[in-house]
């Protein structure tokens, strides 16, 4: 990530100690540039059309108009805005929904500052993100997907992690190249495990874990742990070449 990157931001929460201490929180990090703050949808709505941010961070559950409902009519007005949701909401449908209706990650207000921050540069450049804790229900709608490939309402998720629209989708050849521990790592991934909860099962470094993961991100081709973790899924969840 290039350090001279200044990323506009509009912060969507009506918890007013919530969002003051987010906007603090971000505002630590010279890179980041909070424009405007909005408590409800509306107010969200006017300000990214005047403001035009880079990321917008979207709570949920909102007075009147849910953050979810807001996402298609603040996508309209900003265009170039990529939308978080940053909710407390660990409820599948919400994350279906949101991914559904264009918003490029979906993380909970439990999410680490740093991780916080990792995100939206993440996001900004391209990626999706989605807290680990919702792995597994994105997984669960990718599955669902394809038992049932007619519905929308679930296919949706699964097409906004990028592996298919990116036309990188990884072939058996790539993943033969991942090495045993690679491989247990992207077991680890597919169960939805974060890199504490794996560096903890297989008695390594979180920063070991950190490594094992851009290694197989790289060799997969992929650009995000979540897209690591459908096409694992895909392949029965063991991340093993045929």
């Amino acid at each position: 990530m290039n350090d001279n990157v200044n990323v506009r931001l509009l912060v969507v929460d009506d918890h007013n100690l919530f969002r003051r201490g987010l906007i603090a929180l971000l505002s630590r990090d010279s890179r980041l540039n909070v424009v405007a703050e909005a408590r409800d949808a509306g107010e969200a709505i006017k300000l990214a059309q005047l403001h035009a941010p880079d990321v917008i961070l979207l709570d949920n559950h909102l007075p009147g108009v849910h953050g979810v409902e807001a996402l298609p009519q603040l996508l309209a007005v900003a265009p170039g805005a990529r939308i978080v949701m940053l909710t407390v909401s660990e409820d599948a449908d919400d994350l279906s929904q949101a991914l559904a209706r264009g918003a490029a990650g979906y993380l909970l207000k439990t999410v680490e500052g740093d991780d916080l921050i990792a995100s939206i540069f993440r996001v900004r450049a391209g990626e999706s993100v989605v807290s680990p804790e919702m792995t597994t229900k994105l997984i669960a709608a990718y599955r669902q997907a394809l038992s049932t490939p007619g519905e929308p309402a679930v296919a949706q998720p699964a097409a906004s992690t990028g592996v298919a629209e990116s036309g990188l989708e990884p072939d058996a050849a790539s993943l033969a190249r991942l090495s045993p521990r690679e491989r247990d790592i992207l077991r680890e991934i597919a169960r939805g495990a974060s890199n504490k909860e794996i560096a903890r099962t297989l008695s390594i470094a979180e920063t070991t874990v950190k490594i094992h993961v851009q290694h197989i991100l790289r060799k997969l081709n992929l650009t995000s742990r979540v897209q690591a973790a459908v096409f694992a899924t895909a392949r029965g969840g063991a991340g093993q070449p045929d």
